[in-house]
């Protein structure tokens, strides 16, 4: 068993993610879809620590062993670089490896929405990408730090876990700072942030109230924050920011996101007709009207601002998957397993 030979492989296949568990042979996702690497036997447990160990540097090695489990990222020589969960199952040790390209993709190459330029082009305010693990929101967020970096003198700050896209620096400097080598916490890392003159921030997650909190204050101090979150859609999003607080700090909470909101732009990858995934994009812009739901509480007006601020760029994630359905990109039936209201989809796309 060779992982060197299955990490070509996943190159070669454009495929985004392998998996390594005891009990089954490896595995790997292409174009969302898991299968096991063809001619491999069943992974036993020496084989596993055998495959995984020479991965992790003594310090990682000694962290895994103690907590069960590790993030950390590799490169592999220049043909890509690769983020690892390492993690204990049944007592057998196992990997998830996700490919990050070398080279980050444009704006255009990911097929996102054209707003994604202006937000390349803000100064300040909170941007959100959103999503599901696995759905492109580091490309994303990479696509539009790229854009900053190739048309912007500034100096972009990242605090990740672990670092993913590698960027060299063009018209920007840019300083990346990866969790447990370069600082112990995210809330210590973006309570230093300010300290550090940057212009643009990306947060990697954002996790807990702590690191919500230090988001927030970064974004109203006049600083651009790029930042995830794992929610469905712009309301919800909305909604996990304010409901991880105390109740008695939510008013509160609501009144800096409400100042600060720039954008929520809540992606998905959905398989396409003829093979690969393309993106489906719900976006919200912070406009008055949108500052004003968030700000009274009334996050379930939001979707209804959506819909009808489509002149501003915004877009329901129903209204793009009837776009990818009535261009031919994408089956009508498949975009129905990622709808969040289905009927509206079927509304939408032509008879």
């Amino acid at each position: 068993m060779n992982i060197k030979a299955w990490l070509n492989l996943v190159i070669a296949k454009q495929a985004s993610d392998l998996h390594i568990l005891v009990g089954v042979p490896p595995h790997i996702r292409i174009d969302g879809k898991l299968g096991p690497v063809e001619g491999e036997g069943v992974v036993n447990e020496a084989q596993a620590k055998d495959l995984i160990f020479p991965l992790l540097n003594p310090e990682q090695k000694d962290q895994l062993l103690v907590n069960k489990e590790i993030d950390f990222s590799f490169a592999f020589g220049n043909l890509g670089r690769f983020r690892v969960n390492a993690y204990f199952q049944k007592g057998g040790l196992s990997a998830a490896l996700r490919l990050i390209p070398e080279r980050i993709k444009t704006i255009e190459e990911l097929n996102l929405p054209k707003i994604c330029h202006q937000l390349a082009e803000l100064r300040q305010g909170l941007v959100l990408v959103t999503g599901p693990t696995g759905h492109g929101k580091s490309s994303t967020l990479a696509a539009i730090i790229e854009e900053i970096n190739q048309n912007r003198a500034e100096h972009v700050v990242t605090i990740e876990d672990p670092i993913e896209y590698v960027y060299q620096a063009k018209k920007s400097i840019i300083s990346q700072r990866e969790m447990h080598q370069d600082t112990h916490s995210w809330s210590v890392a973006l309570r230093s942030v300010l300290r550090e003159d940057p212009d643009v921030v990306l947060v990697g997650e954002m996790r807990d109230y702590e690191t919500i909190a230090a988001v927030l204050t970064v974004a109203e101090t006049g600083h651009l924050v790029l930042a995830t979150l794992h929610t469905n859609n712009a309301s919800q999003t909305v909604d996990r920011v304010v409901d991880v607080f105390p109740e008695h700090q939510q008013a509160q909470i609501r009144m800096q996101l409400s100042n600060t909101l720039e954008a929520v732009i809540a992606q998905r990858l959905i398989p396409a007709v003829g093979g690969g995934r393309v993106p489906a994009v719900e976006v919200l812009v912070g406009t008055a009207a949108v500052k004003t739901s968030i700000r009274e509480g009334k996050s379930h007006l939001i979707n209804n601002v959506i819909q009808t601020s489509a002149e501003l760029g915004m877009q329901t994630l129903e209204r793009d998957l009837a776009r990818l359905v009535n261009s031919g990109t994408v089956e009508l039936n498949t975009a129905r397993g990622f709808a969040l209201a289905p009927d509206e989809l079927n509304r939408l796309v032509k008879g």
